[in-house]
């Protein structure tokens, strides 16, 4: 069985159909939509000669055993953001499908192939994003934390979880499905701008930038609107709209691909006739470079102090999560450029803003690397998500090479 990259594309046509609507993809994890999805994947590997199993915190292996119990991972995620895109997460394991076949019908590989499709990437249901990589990893920490958490609809995770078969007691038991592993190799749409600005079809991900989240609290005080004169107000949305304009300057500052985000603002009492009293702003600080992070936050919170003292309000600081950058594997960085050269006659390196279920398996201490498919216009999380089809062929041509250079690279190893 040939490799046959057009399949791809034409199972990840038939998965949009199956899981998606007029707004796009709807298989947000732990619903029967992502359930149907899941099910629909089991199908297409049912006729290869492999093992399948669902780990404590809901992710599913497949196996193809080889001369040598080390083994080559090949992974990715099918649920999706509500009203997302059809190839964010799909088309690393569709794609791994392929790779799996055409592995197979070759007989018995010099290592332990293992398909892996990860639980719940996204967080979009339940906010908590690489709930089953982080599990098996062993880097999913403070379980009360993760009780606590409820959908919009007041649903607890903890009681989701239990509706498909997994125990959130028992899911850093999923750590054991890292026994033997050697390498572990994930395709993925850029969700960027880069590559298509490049005319570049495909690029080797450097690793994942390190991520600071703040929720950044300023208070005022509220007064009426008509009878306050300006120079007398208290009014929290001020400091938290010069932090937003000043964060843009401070990743100008710091260069190199540093990104800062004011994603939202809540103001109170939030009237038309009322000078904000409080102002509830969120911020999202990237960098490949953690000492680059460390003096981003550092200037976020300097500017904040004066910003409060401008505007004669207080302000105050949460960490709401952090997770330090996560750099691949050289060796295998290496092996993904000769593969994406050899496919597309040319690569480039890059680091991936967006977290993937690689950092966290990189974090665990497995060698790791990823593959960026160029998307068009950069847009991910819509419906207007897109890829050029002959792009998403050589995608799959890299991952397949990628992954006979690796197994070929292990089991000299070993």
């Amino acid at each position: 069985m040939p490799l046959d990259p057009s399949r791809t594309i034409a199972e990840l046509q038939e998965l949009r159909e199956l899981t998606g609507d007029e707004n796009g993809a709807q298989r947000v994890a732990w619903t029967d939509t992502w359930k149907r999805a899941r099910e629909w994947l089991r199908g297409k590997l049912d006729e290869l000669p492999l093992e399948h199993e669902i780990d404590e915190a809901g992710n599913q292996w497949w196996t193809l055993g080889g001369a040598s119990d080390h083994a080559v991972l090949i992974g990715g995620h099918i649920d999706s953001v509500p009203n997302g895109g059809w190839l964010d997460g799909a088309l690393n394991v569709v794609a791994g499908v392929e790779v799996m076949r055409r592995i197979a019908e070759e007989g018995e590989p010099a290592t332990t192939v293992r398909l892996v499709e990860w639980a719940d990437e996204e967080g979009a249901r339940f906010g908590r994003s690489l709930f089953g990589s982080s599990a098996a990893a062993g880097s999913m920490a403070d379980q009360d934390e993760l009780r606590r958490r409820k959908d919009a609809e007041g649903t607890s995770l903890p009681d989701a979880l239990e509706e498909h078969g997994v125990d959130l007691d028992r899911a850093l038991d999923a750590k054991s499905q890292r026994e033997g592993a050697a390498a572990y190799l994930e395709l993925h749409i850029e969700q960027g701008p880069v590559l298509e600005s490049m005319d570049i079809p495909l690029g080797v991900v450097l690793g994942t930038y390190g991520v600071e989240r703040s929720q950044i609290t300023w208070t005022g005080q509220a007064a009426h609107a008509g009878s306050t004169p300006m120079d007398k107000r208290r009014d929290a949305l001020a400091g938290a709209a010069k932090l937003a304009l000043e964060i843009r300057e401070i990743a100008k500052r710091t260069g190199q691909g540093a990104v800062c985000t004011s994603g939202n603002v809540v103001c109170k009492p939030g009237i038309v006739t009322s000078v904000v009293e409080t102002a509830e702003q969120l911020l999202d600080q990237r960098h490949l470079d953690a000492g680059k992070l460390a003096e981003m936050l550092a200037e976020a919170r300097e500017a904040a102090e004066r910003f409060a003292k401008e505007e004669d309000v207080e302000v105050s600081w949460e960490r709401i999560w952090a997770i330090e950058p996560i750099l691949f594997d050289d060796a295998l960085i290496e092996l993904a450029d000769e593969a994406v050269t050899e496919v597309a006659g040319q690569s480039h390196r890059l680091p991936s803003g967006p977290l993937h279920d690689a950092a966290e398996v990189s974090r665990a201490g497995v060698p790791t690397v990823m593959l960026f498919v160029q998307s068009l216009r950069g847009l991910s999380h819509t419906k207007l998500e897109d890829t050029k089809p002959e792009h998403l062929e050589l995608s799959v041509q890299a991952l397949d090479r990628l992954a006979t250079k690796t197994i070929e690279r292990v089991s000299t190893q070993v």
